[in-house]
């Protein structure tokens, strides 16, 4: 088995750089994971080395505007480039992926594949995320991500920032991995690594607030779709899951205990359990992957 992970390059739509980390055998099961508006491919990194333990092919790539990725020349971030962005590497692999998209990743791959007019996935996993989110959850997301538009002064500085915006979560004794999500601009402070015009765009996919978009693409899926809800969540209601629900009949519910939004990142553990027994039931990975 093939663990080595590497930096891979893609071209996606309108010929924008997308930087992926790559790892596991190509012949095996692909997986593909997309990370949520103002993340970085970092947020995955766990998931991702079990993953690619258990035997799998794992794609895991920065959004255009977030991370290493090229920032759109015109400050369009709207859900159906960043569906065209998916489709680009999906048309690289042999067979259909599982795709594993979180907030924004997850909304993009239910779009992607409702949308798409031949086969685009083998299975989806929705991270937090349903067609009709509660729009009180949305109002804290976008005043989260547009606080600090000056950047931080120190990495404690925006340590501090998330560790007010997730009290649940306990605040990490040492802060150094958080630098995977900032980046220190010619004024000299540290800004999240992600282009400032994705919150000026009013189709932004962040949150995802295309409530028929989705729930027409939704209507399209016959693929099994598992939905995994941080049960602190303030974006998925009940009622958002019934509605989830009435579209995909076929849908599965991983409910995690003690997790918000960011429900890899709050309990990791917990969230694995959950995808690696879909992932077991409805695309294995090659017998004897440990």
């Amino acid at each position: 088995m093939n663990s080595t992970i590497e930096v891979r390059r893609y071209r996606g739509a309108d010929g924008i750089n997308l930087v992926a980390d790559v790892g596991g055998d190509p012949s095996a099961p692909p997986v593909i994971l997309l990370h949520g508006g103002g993340q970085t491919r970092h947020s995955w990194r766990g998931v991702m080395r079990e993953l690619v333990a258990r035997g799998y092919h794992v794609i895991n790539f920065d959004a255009r505007g977030h991370g290493d990725s090229g920032w759109s020349p015109d400050g369009a971030y709207g859900l159906n480039l960043f569906a065209a962005d998916l489709g680009s590497i999906v048309a690289t692999l042999p067979s259909p992926p599982v795709l594993v998209g979180a907030s924004m990743g997850g909304a993009t791959s239910l779009y992607a594949t409702g949308m798409s007019t031949k086969p685009f996935a083998r299975a989806l996993v929705l991270v937090d995320v349903v067609p009709r989110i509660d729009l009180a959850g949305a109002k804290k997301i976008i005043a989260f991500m547009s606080a600090r538009s000056d950047g931080f002064a120190t990495l404690e500085e925006a340590a501090d920032a998330v560790a007010a915006y997730n009290p649940h979560r306990p605040r990490p004794k040492d802060t150094a991995g958080l630098m995977k999500n900032l980046r220190r601009r010619a004024d000299g402070r540290l800004h999240w690594h992600w282009d400032p015009r994705f919150l000026d765009d009013p189709q932004r996919a962040e949150p995802p607030l295309f409530t028929e978009q989705l729930n027409q693409a939704a209507g399209q899926i016959r693929i099994p779709t598992l939905l995994v809800r941080g049960l602190k969540s303030d974006l998925v209601s009940e009622e958002g899951v019934a509605e989830l629900r009435r579209q995909l009949p076929q849908l599965e519910v991983h409910d995690v205990v003690g997790a918000g939004h960011m429900v890899a990142g709050d309990k990791n553990d917990a969230f694995n359990e959950g995808v690696l027994k879909f992932l077991d039931k409805h695309m294995p990975a090659p017998s004897g992957a440990s």
